[in-house]
């Protein structure tokens, strides 16, 4: 009798160790960077709170030449903004690169959405590293527009990638519904 409740004992703490390893290798045993850009500082307010959240490093993508407010009229169609979104081939130039992407396994990317998708300069950031093998996760803020087809496109510019579709959030989004999607996605 001895013998065998020392074998239950045994079984039950070992699937118990299994278990919490399960859990914690959810997260723990990825290297997450979260990437943005943001016009506005609305998007770095929530790139900031899911990286706290999910215990990952932060990356600002800044285009090369900062987007002036006349640039970010969207209701001028010459504007710099505007130019860009109309060119689906338009990559505008970013200033600093990731130190070293190799090191990431998973990388949200980050941005608000500009007529109904990422901003040009995020197509830039997509054909600037080599994703194989890497999960990308887009994640954008907008008051009312959806995130579309970002995902779709930008799987298309890192084709050995696996980028999932991503979610719209509002600019008030708490740090633990961030973390419960992100947690949610493995």
């Amino acid at each position: 009798m001895k013998n065998f409740l020392y074998l239950i004992t045994a079984v039950l703490t070992f699937l118990s160790n299994i278990n919490v390893q399960a859990q914690e290798n959810n997260m723990t045993d990825k290297k997450i960077l979260v990437a943005y850009f943001s016009a506005t500082g609305t998007t770095a307010k929530v790139a900031e709170r899911l990286s706290q959240a999910i215990n990952a490093d932060l990356f600002e993508i800044k285009p090369a030449q900062p987007y002036s407010n006349a640039d970010l009229d969207w209701t001028d169609k010459k504007s710099r903004s505007s130019v860009e979104m109309a060119d689906k081939s338009s990559r505008p130039a970013i200033a600093d690169q990731v130190a070293d992407m190799s090191q990431y396994n998973v990388v949200f990317v980050g941005f608000p959405i500009w007529w109904y998708r990422e901003p040009s300069i995020i197509d830039t950031f997509m054909t600037s590293y080599d994703f194989a093998g890497k999960t990308v996760i887009p994640f954008a803020t907008s008051g009312m527009s959806g995130i579309g087809d970002s995902g779709k496109s930008m799987q298309a510019l890192a084709p050995s990638a696996k980028v999932l579709e991503g979610k719209r959030f509002s600019s008030g989004v708490s740090a633990e519904e961030l973390k419960s999607w992100a947690e949610g996605l493995f």
